[in-house]
């Protein structure tokens, strides 16, 4: 073939690529004229999803941020109840040694007063002794020989002295012992008092770092007032229309909010640690019994109301003044059992659970109702002040409230005639109260065991 065929052949192939190339631009000018709609659709949809990509990195990032702030408030939470629980402790402790304090000092001044008593009624006695003891002093027996027409008087006297002395010594013997003891006591008495003024010092001192610790707590959770204010005074109202705690309670639970997501929150914990525990060994289980209360962090009880027998402290430093079962003086017998506690003293929650009523109620005075899950309440009455909300959970050891003066009367301290506050205690189960006695610690049996 020859080079100006060959030339020929490629322009002709140029020719018809340059065509092919036109006519295709053609087609698909075209196609996007009668696409165009489309197009634009998908576009703004394109830029859409970018958009709402743009928008879900954004939530997330806030959720991250938000996950990692309620880690710091869970860490903070469980520092706080850890020192709560350690300060309120403490605080119990001091009030028990400040009364058996007292107690010692009661007893040492009664003793005093005996023995001063002794001695003002043996006075006519010692004084005689003393004479006695002066006058041979300053009259001695006698010489027989220089004076021989007094034999017969020295005879006598010496008879009567020999008579008299051992009951002299004896009651000598006697007034020094009690002397002796006399100075005892009252050094005792002295110390003891300089205990205690120590120790009520060391009471006022705990008291006022215990309290803002217990405002931070309630006022991290207490962010909604509005809505707390509300149920506070749903609670007055319900507390105001129930004839009798079982009432209270029912109504709380039915009318409340926080009741109602408490006792929910109750029935909750339950079923979980019921499946839990079901797939635990018995040894497994044992371990968890043995330290129910160990984690400040919990936000359920570890372990089943049931199972803590012989487990649980006592709401409050005092002596029980009335037991479970006890003539009430009115026919009946006592639901529960009253504590004379201390003048402003402290309150803990003997146990986990859920705040179901808090506020004043009738005749008690302050009034909580913890459910304790299982169908389980505890009811603490009588104190001047309480220091957490309906539907809050509590750990066992927390502070809940305080106890005044004595000087406000409820039914407890009507009933019982005291002038100290007294804090009534009952346990509730399905109903119906209870003996609390088998459910207090060994350390705490002496002071409110049934």
């Amino acid at each position: 073939m020859s080079v100006s065929s060959m030339a020929g052949n490629e322009a002709t192939e140029r020719g018809l690529i340059s065509a092919a190339l036109l006519a295709i631009s053609v087609a698909f000018s075209a196609h996007a004229e009668q696409q165009g709609p489309d197009a634009k659709d998908i576009s703004s949809k394109q830029q859409e999803l970018r958009g709402v990509e743009d928008t879900m990195g954004a939530a997330q990032e806030r959720a991250r941020r938000l996950e990692e702030q309620l880690v710091d408030h869970a860490a903070a939470r469980e520092r706080l109840n850890g020192a709560l629980i350690e300060a309120t402790q403490r605080l119990q402790e001091t009030e028990g040694r400040a009364a058996e304090i007292e107690e010692r000092l009661s007893a040492l001044t009664e003793n005093e007063r005996k023995i001063v008593s002794s001695l003002e009624s043996r006075r006519g006695l010692i004084m005689e002794i003393l004479t006695v003891l002066q006058r041979m002093g300053r009259k001695p027996p006698p010489a027989l020989i220089a004076r021989p027409n007094e034999i017969l008087e020295a005879v006598r006297a010496s008879l009567a002295l020999g008579a008299l002395l051992p009951q002299m010594r004896a009651e000598a013997r006697q007034l020094q012992r009690d002397l002796s003891e006399l100075e005892q006591v009252r050094d005792g008495v002295r110390r003891e008092r300089e205990r205690l003024a120590e120790q009520q010092a060391s009471l006022k001192a705990q008291r006022e770092r215990l309290a803002p610790m217990i405002g931070e707590r309630q006022e991290a959770l207490s962010s909604a007032q509005s809505a707390l204010q509300a149920e506070t005074e749903r609670a007055r109202a319900l507390a105001q229309r129930a004839t009798s705690l079982k009432d209270l309670i029912s109504r709380m639970e039915a009318d409340s909010a926080a009741a109602r997501r408490a006792a929910e929150a109750a029935r909750r914990a339950d079923d979980e640690r019921a499946k839990a525990q079901a797939m635990l060994s018995e040894r497994e289980r044992l371990k968890a019994l043995s330290a129910p209360f160990k984690d400040p962090a919990r936000l359920a009880p570890a372990v089943a109301f049931i199972d803590l027998k012989g487990r649980l402290p006592a709401p409050a430093a005092g002596s029980v003044v009335r037991r479970f079962g006890a003539p009430d003086g009115f026919g009946g017998k006592e639901k529960g059992l009253s504590i004379a506690a201390r003048e402003n003293g402290v309150v803990i929650a003997p146990c986990d659970g859920w705040i179901a009523f808090s506020g004043p109620y009738r005749s008690y005075g302050q009034l909580l109702i913890i459910n304790a899950g299982g169908g389980y309440y505890v009811v603490l009455a009588g104190m001047s002040r309480t220091n957490v909300n309906a539907g809050q959970f509590v750990l066992a050891g927390e502070p809940v409230a305080s106890m005044g003066d004595g000087a406000a009367q409820t039914a407890a301290t009507i009933a019982i005639g005291a002038k100290q506050p007294i804090l009534y205690v009952e346990f509730r189960k399905d109903g119906a109260s209870i003996d609390s006695g088998p459910w207090w610690a060994k350390s705490d049996s002496r002071k409110v065991g049934g």
